[in-house]
């Protein structure tokens, strides 16, 4: 029935409008005066004493000293409360699992770092997730109850249709049909899962250098070659979640790979992925190669590449540009993005040199000839983008002042 509180339009709909306008305002412009909040949502000053007081009361914001600067009464300043919520989240590879919490706020509160070697006798992945878990929620100074939401990031995805993990063969003990149930059992809160390199993209447009952008391509190569793909502002899954997964696309330059869910490789993956950096290196008689996991070494030989960038370490990067460039093609033909985010250590060592060399490329190769850039969200971005994505759902929740 018209008029029933709740309806769109209403008085209690249109406070939880403006409330959730002004945490936001506070969210990213951080401490504000009433007399700010209400030039910015363009409330009078008495609705905005209103609307503080009540997210005031709600437990919502907090008043933080006064401003300065002009005669008179200093004005009282006003932050969103850190404490109102705090979500999770993990990022997850074969070698370990990184777990951390942030308050409602976006600041990370607690973190911690749980390897995960690579035995028969390793622990199960269920008590490996709450363990993670529970060691970032302890630095946090908090309770596992504490926690609204958690976003695991994995590579490969989840099948919506069977729950299965699939284009990740490589990640040990997370491929069993019972898992998910099993962490839902374990964990009091919300669970939601996300391919790894699809979480840099959140992070890269809500912090980096895709804010701003509805439509891109991130490319990331790390320990392995994925993509994500945003388009109208979402990101796109596919069927099976498999949106992305380009180390199995075929390319020129490489040998045709088949089966490659058993090998776990394709041909844009063995034409320009982390591992063949130093392959390359050794060819062009690059010498004093770092050793450890080839992820580690492959961004070391790009960074002094493109630190000396001439003769055969320039060479080796114009090699690397044109491989990435080849796959990269086939992407920008399809979807014609509007930009291309290089991300992951085996791109962004590179810098500015590697990025112009692959724009460059991608040019000639490419009728569309999007904007490259290099990836802003350096530190952690799986684990970043976990965070952003739990709190975009915690803050829904909890930010919600028409219940």
């Amino acid at each position: 029935m018209a008029g029933t509180a709740g309806t769109p339009g209403t008085p209690r709909v249109l406070r939880a409008m403006n409330d959730r306008a002004a945490l936001d305002l506070l969210l990213e412009h951080g401490p504000l005066s009433r007399t700010r909040i209400g030039k910015l949502t363009g409330l009078s000053k008495p609705t905005a004493s209103q609307l503080l007081a009540r997210l005031e009361a709600a437990g919502l914001v907090l008043m933080t000293g006064t401003s300065e600067g002009r005669p008179g009464p200093n004005a009282q300043l006003y932050v969103v409360n850190p404490g109102a919520a705090h979500a999770a989240g993990l990022d997850v590879t074969p070698e370990r699992i990184l777990a951390a919490v942030a308050d409602v706020t976006g600041k990370t509160v607690g973190e911690y770092e749980l390897p995960t070697p690579k035995k028969r006798s390793a622990p199960p992945v269920v008590r490996q997730v709450t363990e993670a878990l529970d060691g970032a929620v302890k630095a946090a100074g908090l309770a596992r109850d504490d926690i609204h939401r958690v976003v695991i990031g994995t590579p490969g995805a989840f099948d919506p249709g069977t729950g299965r993990l699939r284009y990740a063969s490589h990640l040990p003990g997370w491929h069993s049909p019972s898992l998910l149930d099993e962490l839902a059992a374990a964990l009091p809160m919300p669970v939601e899962y996300e391919n790894d390199v699809n979480l840099v993209a959140i992070a890269e447009q809500r912090l980096g250098a895709a804010r701003g952008h509805d439509d891109f391509v991130l490319l990331w190569n790390e320990g392995g070659l994925g993509a994500a793909l945003v388009l109208g502002g979402r990101l796109h899954r596919g069927w099976t979640g498999g949106a992305g997964e380009v180390g199995f696309l075929p390319v020129p330059g490489a040998p045709l790979v088949r089966h490659v869910t058993k090998a776990n490789s394709g041909g844009y993956q063995e034409l320009a992925g982390s591992q063949a950096i130093p392959k390359l290196a050794r060819a062009l008689g690059i010498e004093d190669l770092p050793g450890g996991h080839y992820a580690e070494a492959a961004a070391e030989i790009v960074a002094e590449a493109a630190e000396r960038n001439e003769g055969p370490h320039r060479l080796l990067l114009e090699t690397y540009a044109t491989g990435l460039a080849t796959g990269l093609a086939s992407l920008v033909s399809v979807l014609d993005p509007e930009l291309v985010v290089l991300s992951g250590a085996s791109l962004t060592a590179g810098g500015e040199t590697l990025r112009a060399l692959v724009q460059d490329e991608l040019e000639e190769l490419a009728a569309s000839r999007p904007r490259l850039v290099v990836g802003d969200v350096p530190e952690h971005p799986v684990l970043r983008g976990a965070l952003e994505s739990a709190l975009a759902a915690t803050r829904d929740e909890v930010f919600d002042t028409s219940r």
